[in-house]
């Protein structure tokens, strides 16, 4: 259906102007299920010029898929018809149907065009980017070329310089320095290529392609912009470096590298692996060259120090043969000079049997209450506080254990200390710790005050604890003797200002003083393991200052000082001598009384440490010789094992353990520690435990949560303490236990068979003759012929005569039945008697 509107009417004259070049039409479009829908169509017709007035033949147009506005074009010219001219003949006009494939066709060939022409662009940006690669590498070929070229003749111009002779200069030949011609800084050995910047050359016409040109040799260089090259331009500082690194590589590996000679230090014994390390070899060699020796070893194994050194000659090496002592640190020899000591605090140790007020003199001084955190009241751990007085003179103080188990414990504060003050309680006098605490004293040559102890007492004694202090040698100043002796209380904190004189004046005599300006070195008073921080030991610095990050050897272990925490809990930078800390940072748990040492590196430390390590490992092994006769004693003894595991909080504590255990064996049963350590109890230690089912220990430790998971599954025992004799106790109580009660047997009487009777169809009955004691219904009895055992019985019936009795005595006659033997025989002896069961003890 076509619109009638632009249809001129009937009997009128067409308007002048240009027509209408945009038709409009609607096209019916049908769909599915009988629906429709009309759509508007504008169809552009191509524009004819003639004469005004003159009807010009309407052009098919192409259409259009969206409506576009023409702009009005400038008026025609009149153009003189040609003299043969003819009207145009009317176009018929397309049908519906003809219009839209039109449409349609005109429609496909634009989009066909379209990408088309997309591809051709892109083919053509392709090939462009192609061309550019080629050109560019072409030009760094070029580039690279003309740069070696450069680099080849100014170096064979610098060798004929080298061989001509020197010839004098004019001074007319050295131009002037200008800021026209002065040359830009270059690197020794560096030629540019291309002309000088002193002669510029002339500038040249720009090129058409100058732009892509420009674009295609890359950055802007300072080579460049100095010397004003356009078609040659110089690498850049760093690739003639890359180059050169290149060509050195290249002629390392071309060639065989240079043997480099090592001076070798070589010890008593090494492994292979590390005599590799040393001489800079691969192990895979020493191994070689020790099977060609005859010596069948792996890189792992140990060679001894002749071995090691005809490797090491070998290979071309020098060798420096040292002791395995070298390896170690000894500090005994290092003695600081007089100009650098400074006075430092005196350490105290307080000493004596235990419940004699030790700690509890110690929390009176310091102002604190460490006793009341003790389990049971006794300290079975060594602290170390520092306690400043009235004077602002500073004092350290070591509170040792009293308890006769901690014996090491009172000898390391001993070794470690300064003064020893003795407390003995005035109403309890010397006791047997007491006395070993001035043993100890003596040994280690120090100096000792004694503290009498509660004086507030009734029953306090002071002059009767000077008197028994005489027996042992140490005479105190009221009874003409050259030790300090005073009187306090603890309790109610009488006289500690006299204590402390003491102390203060016994330190001035001793002048004591060291060098805080030097690496530190310390002793270990106790070391345990920490569940969140690890390995801690409380060191008492000696002398020097150990400060964080301080790399450090203690005993077998090594590592780094990550935190140093006093005696308050505060963390400090640093310690100087007297001053005892906490360390954090060690790779294991010292033993107490190891010797703190400042090393300058970690190397050094894991060797001294390794050494060490090795050094324990062999007294451990290493079993003391014996006699064949001690050989099959031992195997034809029968000691039964009691095997036990032992995890402690501290180091101490272990020590003491172990030895108090220890010394609880005997000849029938003896103690087997098949464990003992440091911190909680783990499910390793449960599985060792469990292969031979040990008990486990814990003494101030706790299993964690796998611990006790398996120990629930393989039903093995734990024992916790917290103090030490409650410990030994029960160990003392098991170990009876597991040797079974203890039989005695009482000898009641002995008699004499004369005669022997049947009774009854199998049992016999004996007339027998009492000798000694009596015979008693009952009671045990042995029958011996020959003094040979026949038969352990019971008299299961006694009659005299025909009566039934319970008990005949000596010098009479009775008839017995013995039950469940029928061996009887006259002249036997019967002996009777009673069994007893006794608890067994230790």
């Amino acid at each position: 259906m076509t619109d009638q509107t632009d249809k001129p009417k009937l009997g009128t004259r067409p308007p002048l102007g240009l027509k209408r070049t945009v038709e409009t039409g609607k096209v019916k479009q049908s769909f599915s299920h009988g629906r429709s829908n009309t759509v508007v169509v504008e169809v552009k017709k191509r524009r004819i010029l003639g004469k005004p007035g003159e009807a010009a033949a309407p052009a098919a147009a192409a259409p259009a898929p969206e409506v576009q506005q023409q702009a009005p074009a400038p008026a025609p010219k009149p153009v003189a018809p040609p003299p043969a001219a003819r009207p145009a003949a009317p176009q018929r006009r397309l049908s519906e149907a003809e219009q839209i494939a039109k449409r349609k066709e005109d429609l496909e060939r634009f989009q066909r065009e379209a990408e088309e022409a997309r591809m051709a662009a892109l083919e053509e940006s392709r090939r462009r980017e192609d061309r550019a690669k080629v050109e560019q590498s072409e030009d760094e070929k070029r580039r690279a070329e003309e740069n070696r070229k450069a680099e080849e003749e100014a170096a064979k111009r610098a060798a004929e310089e080298a061989a001509r002779p020197p010839e004098p200069e004019p001074e007319a030949a050295a131009p002037a320095t200008t800021s026209e011609n002065r040359e830009p800084p270059r690197r020794a050995g560096f030629t540019p290529v291309g002309p000088s910047p002193s002669k510029r050359p002339e500038p040249q016409r720009p090129s058409p392609s100058r732009g892509r040109d420009d674009r295609q040799r890359g950055k802007l260089t300072v080579t460049r912009a100095l010397s004003g090259e356009d078609d040659s331009r110089a690498r850049s500082l760093a690739a003639l470096r890359r180059a050169r690194e290149k060509e050195k590589r290249a002629h390392i590996g071309s060639g065989p590298r240079e043997k480099q000679a090592r001076e070798v230090v070589v010890p008593e014994s090494i492994t292979v692996g590390e005599l590799a390390n040393r001489m800079a070899e691969k192990a895979a060699d020493l191994v070689k060259s020790l099977f060609k020796m005859g010596v069948m070893v792996t890189v792992n194994q140990t060679i001894d120090q002749d071995t090691a050194e005809l490797l090491v000659t070998e290979f071309g090496h020098t060798v420096k043969r040292v002791s395995d002592s070298d390896i170690d640190i000894d500090t005994a020899a290092d003695v600081d000079a007089e100009d650098t000591l400074r006075p430092r605090p005196p350490v105290i140790t307080i000493m004596g049997h235990v419940d004699h007020g030790k700690t509890s003199l110690l929390d009176a001084l310091r102002g604190a209450n460490v006793q009341s955190g003790e389990a049971g009241g006794i300290t079975q751990h060594i602290g170390a506080y520092q306690v400043t007085d009235k004077a602002k003179h500073k004092l350290t103080f070591l509170d040792t254990p009293g308890h006769e188990a901690f014996t090491e414990m009172r000898a390391r504060g001993a070794n470690v200390t300064d003064i020893v003050v003795l407390v003995v309680a005035a109403d309890d006098g010397l006791r047997p710790q007491t006395v070993e605490a001035i043993n100890h004293t003596k040994a280690a040559g120090v100096p000792m005050i004694v503290a009498i102890n509660k004086i507030d007492k009734h029953e306090a004694k002071p002059q009767k604890v000077r008197e028994e202090l005489l027996q042992h040698e140490i005479v105190v100043e009221d009874l003409g003797g050259d030790v300090q002796d005073v009187e306090v209380s603890a309790l109610k904190k009488t006289n500690l200002d006299g204590l402390l004189d003491a102390i203060n004046l016994q330190a001035e005599i001793l002048e004591l003083r060291a060098n805080p300006d030097r690496p530190a070195e310390g002793a270990v008073v106790e070391a345990k393991l920490d569940k969140g921080r690890g390995p801690l030991a409380t060191v008492l610095v000696q002398r020097g200052t150990l400060r964080v990050g301080d790399v450090i050897v203690v005993g077998a272990a090594s590592g780094k000082v990550r935190a140093m925490i006093d005696d308050h809990g505060k963390q400090v930078k640093e310690a100087g001598p007297s001053t005892p800390v906490e360390v954090l940072g060690l790779s294991a748990v010292p033993s107490a009384g190891d010797q703190l040492t400042v090393v300058e590196n970690e190397a050094r430390a894991r060797e001294v440490a390794t050494y060490r390590q090795g050094v324990l490992d062999r007294k451990r092994t290493t079993s003391a010789p014996i006699s064949f006769e001690n050989m099959f004693a031992n195997k034809a003894s029968e000691t039964i094992q009691f095997p036990l595991l032992v995890k402690a909080d501290v180091q101490g504590s272990v020590e003491a353990i172990v030895n108090a255990l220890n010394k609880l064996s005997t000849d029938e049963i003896r103690v087997r520690i098949l464990h003992s350590g440091v911190g909680a109890i783990t499910e390793s230690d449960v599985t060792l435990a469990a292969s031979t089912g040990a008990p486990i220990i814990g003494f101030n430790v706790r299993p964690n949560a796998n611990a006790r998971t398996a120990a629930e599954r393989n039903k093995v025992e734990f024992r916790y303490y917290d103090v030490i004799y409650h410990l030994t106790d029960w160990v003392k109580d098991a170990m009876g236990g597991q040797l079974g009660p203890e039989i005695i047997e009482t000898v009641v009487g002995r008699a004499e068979v004369k005669e022997v009777f049947p009774a009854g169809k199998r049992d016999k009955a004996a007339g027998l003759l009492v000798l000694d004691g009596a015979i008693r219904k009952g009671l045990h009895a042995r029958l011996t012929r020959d003094d040979v055992i026949v038969s352990k019985t019971t008299i299961s019936s006694l009659r005299r005569f025909k009566d039934d009795v319970s008990e005949v005595t000596a010098g009479t006659e009775c008839g017995v039945l013995l039950a469940d033997t029928n061996d009887i025989k006259p002249g036997d002896n019967l002996e009777v008697f009673e069994v007893e069961e006794r608890a067994r003890t230790l």
